[in-house]
């Protein structure tokens, strides 16, 4: 009988690993992180699932979280100065909920189906020795050598570095925006806000997502150490807010505006790349990249955990229709599920690009303008290969795309 090895236990693997466990294949996933210490971990993330995942979710029995109380309709804009704050609506709603919740309770429906989680540590190393109990691997772990054992594609990898430094918090006394959404706000020469309603220990919380240009004046908030004087960072965080973003810092409560705890604070930074699809061991057996380890994203435009849990999903379509394995699976899952990833890659890169592109400038302007351009924008965060092909991927698919909506001319006002 077919038994499937997935190293990591993300969206990517545990949608891979339910999908799978739905046909009843035996199914494994290491993790070195039970689902206890994921749930007393730090903040990992402040993802977004947006309406195509919640149904993929929903399919796999694992919509634990209705959108009718968790979810978010639209996204507001802010674009730095007057008269440019206005709204995009989605057709269904997007959900956040904090992956220390999330994640556990998917390994828990992933073992009450019959999965097996095996807490270890996998390097590239180990791939050899776990190919002799499986038939196919399907690696969805960031970790580095597992990343190196892939190796970069480098026409989809233009940059050797961090093209931001991130900081997010979770913090109360933020009033939810209505519509009730989030808030896509830019500092020109500074870096981004997002601002996401999310689900998390302390209840219906935001989660504030500064993505910081290097050398801009909200970098330091990469840098600020939370546990050397909270105080000071909070203030700084206000500070910061009103400076750059005003539409967010006027929704604060400055009395109930606190970090929901020390632990829901992450800084960092990533590189963005994307990384080959899959080698084939010695022995025959193909290793299959799927989520993190394969498409490294900036989270700008929130497409990590959506892009993830496609990668996944596809890879065990692949699987399920029966038609071998070895190198010959990974080439048509590399086939069935390139175009998205390299759409959700080129759109991302675009995005952190610095200085920014004209045509996305001159896009964002238009979309203050037009509400069908706006709302198809946002409702694209649902599917990439549309907003790279129709709205983003070119200077000239831009300016189509503003002039497609021109005679609509219904201000998209927030």
């Amino acid at each position: 009988m077919t038994d499937i090895g997935i190293v990591g236990a993300g969206t990517a693997g545990l949608h891979l690993g339910l999908l799978l466990r739905r046909h009843d294949i035996p199914v494994t996933i290491y993790t070195d992180r039970s689902a206890d210490d994921v749930r007393g971990g730090r903040l990992p993330n402040s993802v977004a699932h947006h309406a195509v995942t919640v149904a993929r979710e929903q399919e796999l029995g694992v919509d634990h979280w209705p959108v009718e109380e968790y979810g978010y309709g639209c996204h507001h804009h802010f674009v730095g100065g007057p008269n440019l704050f206005y709204r995009g609506d989605f057709v269904s709603p997007s959900r956040a909920v904090d992956y220390r919740i999330y994640q556990p309770a998917l390994m828990g429906d992933f073992e009450d189906r019959g999965g097996r989680i095996e807490i270890r540590s996998v390097e590239a190393d180990d791939l050899g020795s776990l190919a002799a109990r499986h038939d196919a691997i399907i690696v969805a772990s960031g970790k580095r050598s597992l990343g190196e054992f892939f190796g970069i594609r480098a026409e989809k990898s233009p940059y050797a570095k961090p093209m931001r430094r991130l900081m997010v918090g979770l913090w109360t006394g933020v009033a939810r925006t209505e519509p009730h959404g989030v808030t896509l706000s830019i500092a020109p020469g500074h870096g981004e806000l997002i601002d996401i309603p999310i689900y998390s220990f302390a209840g219906h919380v935001n989660a504030l997502l500064f993505e910081n240009v290097p050398g801009g004046d909200t970098e330091v908030l990469a840098d600020a150490r939370y546990e050397d004087d909270p105080e000071a960072f909070r203030r700084l965080v206000l500070d910061k807010l009103r400076m750059h973003h005003p539409t967010v810092f006027e929704r604060v409560d400055e009395s109930a505006f606190q970090l929901t705890s020390t632990q829901d604070l992450l800084q960092g930074a990533v590189t963005p790349v994307l990384r080959n699809d899959y080698r084939v061991l010695d022995d025959g057996t193909v290793v299959i990249a799927a989520g993190d380890v394969h498409s490294v994203l900036d989270p700008v435009v929130g497409q990590g955990a959506n892009s993830a849990s496609y990668s996944g999903y596809t890879v065990g379509e692949e699987i399920l229709e029966d038609r071998g394995f070895g190198e010959d699976l990974g080439r048509r899952a590399a086939e069935r599920r390139r175009e998205r990833i390299e759409a959700v890659s080129d759109w991302t890169n675009l995005m952190v690009q610095l200085p920014p592109a004209d045509h996305i400038i001159q896009l964002l302007g238009a979309m203050s303008q037009d509400k069908a351009l706006c709302d198809e924008f946002t409702e694209n965060f649902n599917h990439p290969v549309r907003q790279w092909r129709d709205v983003v991927g070119s200077p000239e698919i831009a300016a189509a795309a503003i002039a497609r909506h021109a005679h609509e001319g219904e201000p998209a006002h927030a």
